[in-house]
């Protein structure tokens, strides 16, 4: 066998390079960055030579990011910077099991569809009216995305979205149509009363209101008002889309667990900075991450509102009694809620299991006085986390029956036998039928698990901190920071709000994932060098990756409200742009503020200077 033959017209050349653009990624990557560890032998240039190939992989994705995450384990050895063992007890650590406990609870809530009941209540509860609606999705979203995956929120809600648009919609047309109706009968009755009066001007026999020129002016403005109604709720179905698919992203930065970066970041301060004394816990994150996201929320359907419904406050909030239209759109709402029927036993359980789950999230280390976990069991050391209470509490699902009726299924079972049989014979003597006993199946069974989990995810996180920890070991942290000690001229803020800027713009084009693995230890690195509280800046980052608004490719949710078919990457880049500036300036104003003083930002923490210098080499 050959080589393949390549084309040899021009065109079919480019389309040829395009289809196999990963396979000269994958190989012309390693030899062009290669003089770099030649030319420099030393530990800095070959972890560097390794984190630029695993950037430019990340980025191309010209292999899967989870297969990108697990270059370390083959690099980091044969470069002798760090050994295998060292580097492979990475991936598992205590920050992904705190992922995988809460992926777990995600699971189990849209299992049961615990997560349609609470979004459709709270729809309810909002109302129909076009900016209400627009906040009230807005809201449920953002909840939803603080405890859920943000692409499973969107999926479910944007459907929701458009079936009470639509709904919105044939209701308006069908008043429309019934206006004009009315219109014709009564000038049809006024054409009655004139051939009354002067009988020989209907002498051919037609109808009186069968008037050509009246049937016209009907029908010119009938295609009107479906045009103008057709380009309203595109308008209208455009903005709750962008709101949804945002609003999702923004939720998620509301908790630790709530997306990836948020892990990334406290996986990267207790490896970088073991003596941080548990600074980012799920309580602490909270206590800085949700006002911020109340306020992104805010001035995000505000500038959603502005663009795709204006302020017109009678029409937008309903000032006045609801229409027919806002009545059959609740109705949609109603029927969907009672759909769902009954909250079940096992959607009682998880939502208690929750419930109880977040409780002991908040009070294992509230910050303001010793929590559960300190009284009992963290009085030598950090022996319980924020995973330890995931995985014990998420381990419930598989111990708990989704049913309370197991205790006597055998009653019910014999009962449905006997029913099933009375059916199949018609008055003859019934056959005897042997006796079966079901099992009752647990909350969540590993098969819902195995296909539900994003396993790549674990394998990310750990590519993470095996880079966080190569580049300690071999000292190129601390280059990096000594080459950036010039920014220490530059007043922090606007050392800040250039990185979120920096990072911003890099997430429109990369993996929230990557851009946060990639940024956050060259950051701890450069604030250490510096005289600067590593989360002054860390912080911030790891949010602002978070925001990527303009491109459908940035984030699954966009792409998911993109492929519905309405959206142009313009709509999504116009009102994207100004959400990601109004993101990056409320995320400075919380940490400028708020944050600084929940973490104390002002001083630069003893717990980064001993790091640091035990780093040097």
């Amino acid at each position: 066998m050959g080589l393949p033959r390549i084309p040899e017209d021009g065109a079919l050349v480019l389309r040829w390079i395009w289809l196999h653009r990963n396979y000269l990624i994958i190989f012309i990557t390693p030899l062009l960055i290669l003089p770099l560890p030649l030319v420099l032998p030393t530990p800095e240039a070959r972890c560097g030579f390794a984190i630029i190939l695993m950037a430019l992989y990340w980025c191309t994705e010209c292999m899967p990011l989870a297969i990108t995450a697990l270059l370390p384990v083959v690099l980091f050895p044969m470069m002798g910077i760090m050994e295998s063992a060292k580097v492979c007890v990475q991936y598992l650590k205590d920050t992904n099991m705190l992922f995988i406990g809460g992926l777990l609870v995600a699971i189990a809530v849209e299992h049961w569809n615990l997560h349609k009941r609470i979004a459709l209540s709270v729809l309810l509860i909002v109302g129909v009216r076009p900016a209400l609606l627009m906040l009230g999705f807005m809201i449920v979203t953002a909840f939803l995305s603080m405890w859920i995956s943000n692409t499973a929120t969107t999926a479910m809600m944007l459907p929701i979205a458009q079936a009470v648009l639509e709904q919105l919609s044939a209701t308006e047309a069908d008043s429309d149509e019934k206006e004009l109706r009315e219109g014709q009968d009564n000038q049809a009755f006024e054409l009655t009363e004139v051939n009354i009066k002067h009988p020989l001007d209907n002498v051919s026999g037609d109808k009186p209101n069968n008037n050509p020129d009246l049937e016209a002016r009907l029908n010119t403005l009938s295609e009107l008002r479906r045009k103008e109604r057709e380009a309203k709720y595109l308008r209208l179905f455009k903005g709750m889309s962008l709101s949804v698919c945002y609003s999702a992203s923004i939720g998620g930065t509301a908790t630790l667990t709530g997306t990836t970066p948020n892990l990334i970041l406290k996986g990267q301060m207790d490896e970088i900075f073991p003596e941080n004394h548990d600074v980012i816990n799920f309580a602490s994150w909270f206590g800085f991450a949700f006002p911020n996201m109340v306020l992104m929320l805010v001035f995000s359907w505000l500038w959603l509102q502005f663009m795709y419904l204006g302020f017109n406050f009678k029409k937008s909030f309903g000032c006045g009694s609801k229409n027919e239209g806002d009545k059959d759109a609740y109705r949609v709402m109603k029927n969907e809620y009672k759909k769902l029927g009954s909250m079940s036993f096992a959607e009682g359980s998880v939502l208690v299991i929750f419930v109880i789950l977040v409780i002991l999230w908040f009070t294992r280390e509230p910050g303001f006085m010793p929590g559960w976990a300190t009284v009992l069991f963290n009085q030598n050391g950090q022996y319980v986390t924020d995973g330890t209470v995931a995985i014990f509490m998420s381990t419930l699902f598989f111990v708990i029956p989704s049913r309370i009726d197991f205790l006597y299924s055998i009653k019910s079972h014999d009962e449905q036998d006997e029913e099933a049989e009375g059916a199949e014979q018609e008055g003859g003597a019934k056959q005897e039928k042997k006796k079966k006993l079901k099992g009752t199946p647990t909350l969540l069974n590993w098969k819902v698990v195995h296909d539900r989990m994003p396993w790549n995810i674990v394998l990310l996180l750990g590519g993470g901190f095996a880079l966080a920890s190569g580049s300690e070991v071999s000292g190129l942290s601390v280059w990096l920071g000594q080459s950036l000690a010039p920014l220490q001229s530059i007043p922090p803020f606007a050392i800040s709000l250039i990185l979120c800027l920096l990072v911003g713009t890099f997430t429109e084009c990369s993996s929230n994932t990557a851009t946060t693995t990639l940024f956050l230890p060259i950051l701890a690195s450069m604030a250490t060098t510096i005289g600067l509280h590593p989360l002054y800046v860390m912080l911030p980052c790891t949010i602002s990756a978070s925001l990527a608004f303009m491109l459908p490719v940035a984030t699954p949710p966009n792409a998911i409200a993109f492929s519905y078919g309405n959206l142009k990457v313009l709509d999504m880049a116009k009102a994207g742009f100004i959400l990601n500036i109004i993101g990056i300036l409320c995320i400075n104003l919380g940490i400028n503020t708020w944050g600084a003083a929940m973490f104390n930002l002002g001083t630069f923490p003893a717990w980064a200077n001993a790091t640091n210098s035990t780093s040097t080499p």
